[in-house]
Formats: C-alpha cells, structure tokens, sequence
C-alpha cells in the first residue's frame, strides 16, 4: 500500500511569504534580509541562494504578488456573467481584502522602493502596466456596451482608474479615513454610475 506524501513547501515560496511579512511590519528602510531569513526559519544563505540579494529578493516578491493579482483581476474582468458595475464592486471587495492581508502595504513600500532603484522601478512599472492592460479591456468592453465612453478614450479611462485605486491606498494608508475622507466610500459610488450607464444602455 502506498502513501501519499506530503509536498514540502518550495524554500524560495516561504522566503518571499516570510519578505512579504516582515516588509509589513517594518517596511523597506528597515527590511533585511536577516530578519526575512529568521521569519523564514531557514539559514540567510537561503536568499542569496535563491535570490542573490536583497534586491533580488525583493523583484521576486512583487512578480510573485503580482502574479496573484493578475490572476484574481483576469479571472473577475473574463467572467460573462458579471455586469461591469458588479465587476466594479468585485474590485472595490478586493481592496478591502487586500488591505486585510497586508498586500496593500506591501505593493505602496515596493512603488515607495522604486523611486530610488531603478530595477524595481522598471519590474513595478511593468507589473502595473500589465494590470492597466487589463482595465483597458474592460473600458474596451463599456466603450461597446455604452456606445462610446463620453469625452474618454480607453486610455484615459484606464489611467483614471489605476490612479484612482493607487491612489485610494495611498490615502488609506495615510489614514485619510480616520480624518473623514470616505476614500473607498467614494470608490464603490462609481458602480452607481455604472449602474446608471447601465439602465440606458442600448445593448440591454
């Protein structure tokens, strides 16, 4: 009779859920690799092995989260059976989420890090744009549904929106909401414009 045997866990996985811990508590000035190797509970040698530095450690942190990301977001904008207003409170459901986990902290210290590292810089840049792509898409999709996307062109819908969320964490984080900005208050009243868009919309 066999037996099935348990996967370990990949060594680099844990290191970059290990990183993604301990940037959220201490954020990039004070991130090392030191502390992410003994959250980790493997040897510091691990990162360098698998990573090759800090930088290196950091790269593959955000194309891993990324990656997450992506795969929710492509997965929520394919679904046929979601109105875009509902799509827009599925995203609006998912910061609230990724603020929970901690993510949120984690993507604003990577963009935070990018202002001084040129490599990350370009590694965030391509992630973000990846995810602009796919909001071009679904303004693609409204452009058709609506008849035209008033004086917007895609592109500008797509910059309006990654500005928007991006912009929403930053506040957040900031702790705007504790001063009585309703920053994703404000986000999830855009559905009922979609929503309206939606009523009079010809292709319904």
């Amino acid at each position: 009779m066999t037996h099935a045997v348990s996967k370990k866990p990949d060594t680099s996985i844990i290191l970059l859920e290990a990183a993604k811990r301990v940037l959220r508590q201490n954020g990039y000035a004070a991130l090392s690799t030191r502390d992410v190797a003994a959250a980790a509970g493997v040897p510091l040698s691990q990162i360098h092995y698998h990573f090759g530095s800090k930088q290196g450690l950091l790269l593959a942190l955000f194309k891993h989260l990324n990656a997450q990301l992506l795969d929710r977001q492509d997965t929520l904008f394919g679904d046929p059976s979601l109105k875009l207003s509902e799509q827009w409170d599925r995203a609006c459901d998912y910061l609230d989420d990724d603020i929970a986990s901690g993510y949120v902290r984690v993507l604003q210290e990577l963009i935070a890090a990018s202002w001084a590292d040129p490599a990350v810089a370009k590694a965030v840049r391509a992630g973000i744009m990846e995810w602009v792509d796919l909001i071009a898409g679904l303004a693609r999709k409204a452009e058709h549904e609506f008849a035209g996307l008033g004086p917007f062109s895609v592109e500008e819908i797509s910059a309006l929106v990654a500005n928007a969320f991006i912009g929403a964490e930053s506040l957040y984080l900031l702790g705007f909401e504790k001063r009585g900005s309703p920053v994703r208050q404000a986000l999830r009243r855009v559905s009922d414009l979609i929503r309206i868009a939606e009523g009079g919309s010809s292709t319904r």
